[in-house]
């Protein structure tokens, strides 16, 4: 597989080596599935360019996570149509998850993680999904449109039944009602701040293993700006850490994506967290292979990294 022009981080070549790294990236510029603003496509071009000015130290778990390898490969061409473009995503981290790398999405809109989840659920037969977002994602389909960005939640649980919802400020009574018919597990923003769930309790019943999928809405405004479809009130950074590295302790989490980074002018704020929350969570996963005492790549303890 072909690697990226520019690599997250602009590490050294020995640490973004195809072969040797742990970690593959995969920019998905795709907005297809977008019904406001316009701006995702841009989205990862914007994150690795950005990349390039953070400190390669984590001061949280007191290491330099590039060093377990992290390689960009080229981006998936994000003018293809939509069910073209799943397939795209699809056989591409088929490929990379066949050959050991963890894998990250960099979108692009979030109907993307669709194709990334059908391939992970192929490989380990089931997984269970949390979505961090500020909308449900639940319609069957929307404008016409089974893979709108609107409908990703419902296309996942067609395939896993395993779900966790969190962030959520803005949904339907369609989606409502669905959530209180089925019992599904769907924690509002409101909640969340008046504490009235058990995270720990939340998470226990998340079967592993878990891909994570982050919609930057989930943030307020004061963290990430820059995104098509906003909505107030959101996770402050320091909530948001503490929330993903809970995540990543307590759960087997086997890729994740980052998505619906609208960029915008005047804008290198928004753009520049999506990468550090990014390297964070690489950070985390790290963290927590040492904890675990897994080894997720053989070449590579993470007890030799960390």
């Amino acid at each position: 597989m072909k690697r990226h022009s520019r690599q997250f981080l602009d590490i050294d070549p020995e640490f973004s080596n195809f072969e040797t790294s742990a970690v593959a990236i995969v920019p998905v510029p795709y907005e297809g599935g977008i019904s406001f603003g316009k701006g995702t496509v841009h989205g990862p071009a914007a994150i690795i360019d950005a990349s390039r000015y953070l400190e390669l130290y984590d001061e949280v778990i007191k290491a330099e996570p590039y060093r377990m390898g992290i390689v960009t490969i080229k981006p998936l061409s994000g003018r293809k149509k939509a069910h073209s473009i799943q397939k795209e995503i699809y056989q591409s981290v088929r490929a990379l998850i066949g050959s050991g790398k963890f894998v990250v999405g960099i979108g692009g809109d979030h109907s993307i993680s669709i194709g990334f989840v059908k391939a992970l659920i192929e490989k380990h037969r089931t997984i269970s999904v949390i979505q961090l977002d500020a909308h449900s994602d639940l319609r069957y389909t929307y404008e016409d449109n089974p893979l709108s960005h609107a409908c990703v939640m419902a296309r996942i649980r067609e395939m896993t039944p395993g779900t966790l919802q969190m962030g959520i400020r803005s949904m339907s009574v369609e989606e409502s009602t669905q959530i209180e018919q089925e019992g599904l597990p769907v924690i509002t923003m409101h909640e969340y701040r008046k504490s009235n769930f058990d995270l720990n309790a939340a998470l226990n019943r998340v079967h592993d293993p878990v891909y994570l999928s982050v919609d930057v809405d989930v943030f307020d405004w004061s963290v990430i700006r820059s995104t098509g479809t906003p909505e107030p009130g959101g996770l402050l950074w320091d909530e948001a850490m503490v929330l993903l590295e809970n995540i990543f302790m307590q759960k087997n989490v086997i890729g994740f994506d980052i998505v619906e980074l609208a960029v915008q002018p005047n804008d290198i704020n928004s753009p520049f967290a999506a990468a550090k929350l990014i390297y964070k969570m690489l950070g985390f996963k790290l963290a927590s292979e040492v904890n675990s005492g897994r080894i997720l790549w053989p070449d590579k303890p993470a007890g030799n990294i960390i």
